[in-house]
Formats: C-alpha cells, sequence, structure tokens
C-alpha cells in the first residue's frame, strides 16, 4: 500500500508539474521570441513576417532557433546609432532623479505618518491612498495645467515632478516604518537621542527592507514609462528609451528586436537583485492599516 501511495503521490506532483509548465511557457514565449527575434538575419525575418506585412499569405512562422544567428542587429543599435545612447541616457536621468527625489520626500513623508501622532494624520493618509489608487488618466488634465502654469513642458521636469511627489513609495516605506516598536523609539528619546538621531540611526537601518522594495518597483515602473513621456514631451530628443522602438518594417523588424531586449536588460538585472525586497513591497501594499 505504501508503494501504491508513494507512485500516487509522484503522479500528482507530475501532473502538477504539467500543469503548471504551460502558464509559465505561455508567460516566458514572448520574451523567447524576443530574443530569437534579434539574432535572425533579415532575410529569415521578411520571410517569417511577410504574411503580417500583406506580402503573403497564411500564418506567420517562425523558429524558436534561427537557422543563421547574426548579431548584425546589435551591432547596428550599439555602434551605429548614436541617437539610442541619447534616449538610453534619457532614461537613466530620468529614474535616477525620480528616486532620488522620492528618497529626499517619500522618506521623511512615510516617517511622519508612522512616527507621529497629530491631528488629521489619519484623514491625511486617506488621501494619500485615494490619490495612489488614480490611474494617471484621471490625473492628467490637473498634471498638465499644473506643469504647464509652471513653465516646465516639454523638458524632462515635466515628468520628473509628479513622479517624486507620487504617493505609492510613501505608502510602501510608511509599512517598513511601521514595524519599528515604539518602545524603541520611546526608550531613545529617553536616553536623550534626538528625532534627527532616531531617524538615522534606528529608522532608517529597520527599515531597509520597505525603502529598497519602494526603489525597485519605482525602478520597474519609470524605466518603462510610456504615457507621461508621451503626454509632456514634445520634442523627440528628449524622449526615454521605453519610446524607442522605430517603425516596424520588414527591414527593420531584427533591429526593433534588438532595441528591445536592450530596454530589457536593466529591468532583468534589478528585479533579479531586489527580488527579494520586491516580494516584501508587494506584500506590504496588500495590508490595512
Amino acid at each position: 500500500m505504501k508503494i501504491f501511495r508513494k507512485a500516487g503521490k509522484a503522479a500528482g506532483q507530475v501532473f502538477r508539474f504539467i500543469l503548471l509548465l504551460g502558464p509559465v511557457f505561455l508567460m516566458c514565449a514572448p520574451i523567447f521570441l524576443l530574443l530569437s527575434g534579434s539574432v535572425m538575419s533579415r532575410q529569415e525575418l521578411s520571410q517569417y513576417l511577410a504574411p503580417l506585412f500583406g506580402n503573403a499569405e497564411g500564418y506567420i512562422g517562425w523558429r524558436l532557433f534561427p537557422q543563421y544567428p547574426t548579431g548584425e542587429h546589435y551591432w547596428k543599435l550599439l555602434l551605429y546609432t548614436p541617437q539610442f545612447y541619447t534616449v538610453f541616457w534619457n532614461s537613466l536621468k530620468l529614474v535616477a532623479a525620480i528616486l532620488g527625489g522620492q528618497l529626499l520626500i517619500g522618506v521623511p513623508a512615510a516617517w511622519a505618518f508612522a512616527v507621529y501622532r497629530f491631528r488629521g494624520r489619519k484623514f491625511l493618509f486617506t488621501i494619500y491612498i485615494v490619490l495612489m489608487l488614480m490611474p494617471f488618466q484621471v490625473t492628467m488634465l490637473s498634471q498638465y495645467l499644473v506643469l504647464s502654469r509652471v513653465g516646465v513642458m516639454n523638458t524632462h521636469w515635466a515628468v520628473i515632478f509628479p513622479a517624486v511627489f507620487s504617493t505609492f513609495p510613501v505608502f510602501l516605506i510608511y509599512r517598513g516604518f511601521c514595524g519599528i516598536p515604539r518602545g524603541l523609539l520611546e526608550a531613545g528619546r529617553i536616553d536623550g537621542a534626538g528625532e534627527w538621531y532616531l531617524f538615522w540611526r534606528i529608522g532608517l537601518p529597520l527599515s531597509s527592507g520597505g525603502i529598497l522594495s519602494a526603489m525597485v518597483l519605482g525602478f520597474l515602473e519609470y524605466w518603462n514609462l510610456i504615457e507621461q513621456p508621451l503626454a509632456f514631451l514634445k520634442d523627440k530628443a528628449l524622449w526615454p528609451l521605453s519610446l524607442y522602438l522605430p517603425e516596424i518594417g520588414q527591414d527593420k523588424a531584427g533591429f526593433a528586436f534588438a532595441a528591445s531586449v536592450v530596454t530589457l536588460v536593466p529591468s532583468v538585472f534589478v528585479f533579479l537583485l531586489g527580488r527579494d525586497y520586491l516580494e516584501k513591497g508587494i506584500v506590504a501594499s496588500g495590508l490595512k492599516e
């Protein structure tokens, strides 16, 4: 009987593995197609994509492993396309400025909400939550009017300012500060520690997980910005890397695949480095006060 139970248990595990393998493959299939398309020759891509552009009848064919792999698309992108480095630098500048501003503004704001008790605190924090739930389409017009009034339209500041004052990182970092025992802070005050010392020496080290999770989530979001640059930046020289996808034709399909892969690499790298902190941030965002 034990043998049959073990065999049934093993068969159940194999069945669950096969059942989960299908969704995993569907989720990863676009990445595999992107990688294989970036190393295909132009002739092979033209052959496979001909039905898509109306040059042939039938369905689109595809090979996961190209017949004749080539790196010509990457060489063209990295060595013979200087405007690519312009948009790459734009993305780095935007993300660095936004995350730096969120650290300077969001961390003290979260500390104030979590540690201090003042009149209207819960009401103000509720407003923060409501603003966090609003999509960009709802606040786009008001942001446009304010930014136009300030005079920063068609500059990178038009994208940086609204993102710096985003409420979502405040919410995540606030959860980390709430995990600090209040008795520890009171003991520090009794020993003569000032508020700045408590924030710098106790608050930041103990809540570093929440801060890093907010930074990881912020990088993944702002590295892939599309709507805000399209709405606030008219000059294409100011566009970030997420908008740098040339018009996809049969002659530029491989170039577009290579640009997409290069755009994906920093996000994957940051995700792998901050995976544990990202999981903590997702768990914290689902908790109620």
